[in-house]
Formats: structure tokens, sequence, C-alpha cells
């Protein structure tokens, strides 16, 4: 594959490290040629991925704008405060610190500014869409602090409220976390604060997935309702690989503790220009309008595979994203995915409620439409999609059909070019 001129040339690079270089370009054409359906995946602009490879990256800046431990600052005070300012605009908020290097240090930054070692949190349990770093054992949340988890309704697969607030009010949990990895739906972020208010709880509220789609208005923003508010920076929001942490003014200090010294160093000025950059396009009116359509074709995705017969937890979707039991197929998540991939498109399997199979081989299969959206592809190109995945599935077994398959959607996403490449 021959690099596009508008791309970086990797001129250097492919002429010092040339496995290195190979290597980037096979995953470009993989890329390019394949289809991304993982929810928590998206491309970023020219732009971005430029401001990703500048001198920025040389330079250490422990501390914050005005304050650092290190000389020679002045030009990374101006692109952090630009970063800091886009984000207060995109989200409504108080105070945005912009340096957490990724999710879940993000998260235990934000723990260990509210929290003591032991202290009871209420968060959403793994299997129900939660995270990892919302109380799960394995994860150092679970470890370090005392979590008691709330479910989706077994019916509806949604969240219960009234069910919150009951486990709230017996538990006196000092934090309540609302966020998600898995779950399709809108949350009720005005009964959370209510029910953390009758309890005397911090409200916590995690939107690493649905930060782009709340920034464009298409979703509800907890940012002024709740104490505390993480996000990564990439997913729905278009950016770099990254984290920020946005809070009322009051908590701003225990916060920009926590962060540091308190869980890193030195952030990274490179990346933190990416965000300020990815933060800029998502203030513009195109950026709306791709939110828009973004939830506009996971609401089709979900439509289709009901057609066919898929069980699609909550029966729909107010997001990016669905989760389907492929167990109403006959299928375990985890060969579905390898099924897919076989006709180049990616996904991730994930649990469903209550699922009686193990992690690594879970019931379900996580679908994300913000990939798909960013290269142009609308409701008709999901519903032929859906047709090759549910085709693919069902003779799984017959290699021709699947090699067929794949040419289909490489022609297809030959004829929607990634952005950036």
């Amino acid at each position: 594959m021959t690099i596009d001129k508008n791309m970086l040339d990797y001129k250097n690079l492919s002429t010092q490290d040339k496995e290195i270089y190979d290597a980037v370009l096979k995953e470009q054409t993989r890329q390019t040629e394949e289809m991304e359906m993982i929810a928590s995946e998206n491309y970023v602009s020219k732009a971005v991925l430029e401001a990703m490879a500048t001198v920025l990256t040389n330079k250490y800046s422990e501390g914050y704008p005005g304050h650092r431990y290190y000389g020679g600052n002045q030009v990374i005070d101006i692109v952090e405060n630009i970063a800091i300012e886009r984000a207060k605009k995109l989200f409504n908020a108080e105070h945005v610190n912009v340096q957490p290097l990724s999710g879940s240090p993000a998260n235990a930054a934000v723990y260990m500014a509210f929290l003591e070692p032991k202290d009871k949190v209420l968060g959403l349990k793994l299997d129900h869409g939660g995270h990892l770093s919302h109380g799960h054992p394995v994860n150092f949340s679970g470890m370090l602090y005392d979590f008691v988890q709330y479910e989706v309704d077994s019916e509806t697969g949604k969240i219960n409220m009234d069910e919150v607030a009951k486990i709230a009010k017996k538990e006196k949990p000092k934090m309540i976390v609302a966020g998600y990895s898995a779950y399709s739906r809108e949350i009720e972020w005005e009964k959370f604060k209510e029910i953390a208010d009758e309890v005397g709880a911090y409200t916590f509220a995690d939107i690493a997935h649905t930060a782009g789609l709340i920034a464009a208005g298409e979703m509800n923003n907890p940012v002024p309702i709740f104490d505390v508010v993480s996000t990564t920076t990439h997913k729905t929001l278009r950016g770099p690989r990254g984290a920020m942490i946005m809070c009322k003014e009051e908590f701003a200090k225990q916060i920009n503790k926590a962060v540091f010294p308190g869980m890193q160093g030195g952030p990274h000025d490179h990346i933190n220009a990416a965000k300020a950059v990815a933060f800029g396009e998502a203030l513009k009116p195109e950026f709306k309008e791709y939110a828009k359509q973004v939830i506009k074709n996971a609401k089709v995705l979900a439509e289709e595979f009901i057609k066919f017969g898929y069980r699609v937890i909550s029966n729909g979707t107010d997001n990016h994203l669905i989760v389907v039991d492929m167990t109403s197929k006959s299928l375990g998540g985890k060969d579905a995915e390898i099924v897919l991939d076989k006709i180049g498109i990616s996904v991730s399997r994930s649990t469903i409620p209550n699922d009686p199979n193990p992690p690594m081989n879970p019931s379900g299969v996580r679908f994300g439409t913000p990939a798909i959206t960013t290269r142009g592809m609308k409701e008709e190109e999901i519903k032929r999609i859906v047709e090759w995945i549910n085709v693919a599935i069902e003779k799984k077994d017959e290699e021709e059909v699947l090699e067929k398959i794949k040419q289909e959607v490489k022609n297809m996403c030959l004829e929607f070019p990634i952005p950036s490449i």
C-alpha cells in the first residue's frame, strides 16, 4: 500500500526502522479495508494525528499552568489552557483537568480525591454494563474500596432507579457511580443526584463512552449536575487516547492534587495538544451532525438485528452501542467475534446481564457505530452490514461464503475511506 500524500509520510521511520514501518502500513491497510464496529473505537482527524506527532512530546511539565516544577513551559501552558477552555465550553464545566493519561487512571484519581480506602461506593455491576473500574473485584477499585453494586432490570435491561434508591438507602455509600461501558440507554442523572443527596453521597459520572454525544447535545449532560465527571477523550469524542476530569469548582484543588502528584507525574503535552484540537472540532456544527448520525445508525442497527431474530439487550438503544445476545442464535460471544473477524468486521465480545458464561467466552457481542459513521456510512449501509453479519453467523462453517462477504465488506470500506487515511 502506498502512503497518501496528505498523510504523515513516515520517511524517517521507513528508513530507520523498517520493521515498525511495515507494521504501521499493515495496520493502516487493515483499518482501510476492514470495518470497525468496536463501540470504544473511532478514527481521529489528520489534525489530531499531526498534533500527536509534534515536538511537544519532548517537554516535561509536571504541575499546572503557571505552577510548573520545570522551566521552559510558557508554550505548554498556552496549549493546556486552550484544551481546558474548550472542554469547559463543550461540557459547561466549572473546572477541567486535561492531564489524565487514560480512563482508569482518571477514575482512580477521582476515588483518591473523594474517598479513603475501604469507603463504600455504589456502582453498576460489570456484566450489567458497568466498567472494571466501577468496583470489579479483580480491579484496583474493587480491591481498595468497598463496592456494592446495582444491576439492570432482568426484564427490561434498563436501570431501575427505584432499586438504586433502595440499595443506596440500605448501604449508605460515600459515593455513587453512574456510567457504563456496555449500557445502551440514557442515564437519569437527576434521579441519581436526588438519591445521592438523600443518603449524603458524592455523585461521580463516567461518560467515557458517550462524551461525544453529550458534547454535541444529543444526550443529557451530567456535568452541571454531578460533583465530578470523568471521560476518555477518544471513543465518541473522536480525540486522542487520553482522559480528563470535570468537576464543581469547590472540588478543583482536590482533583488536581489527586491527578498530580497523586496518580501521575508529568502530563503528555503532545496528547493534550491533540485533545485541544479534538475539542475544537467537537465545537463545530458538523460534529453535531456526526453525533446525530451515530445514534441514528445505532437505532437502525438494533432494529435490523431484532428483525433477524436476535435478542438485543434492552430491546434497543439511545446511544452509539448495542449488546446482542448471541446465544439467541446458538453461538457464544467469542465464537461470534471470531466469525466476524473472518469477514473483516471487528467487534468485542461482551457479557450480558446475569450471564451464565465466563467473561472470556460470554454470551454477547457489543456493536458500536462511531467509527463507521466517521467513514460516512448511514442507515442503508447499516442494513447491508447486518445482513452480512447474519449470513456469516448462519454460515459460519462455510469458508467460501465468509470469503465472499469479506470482499463485499472491503468494497464498502473502500467506498467510504477513513478521513485521516
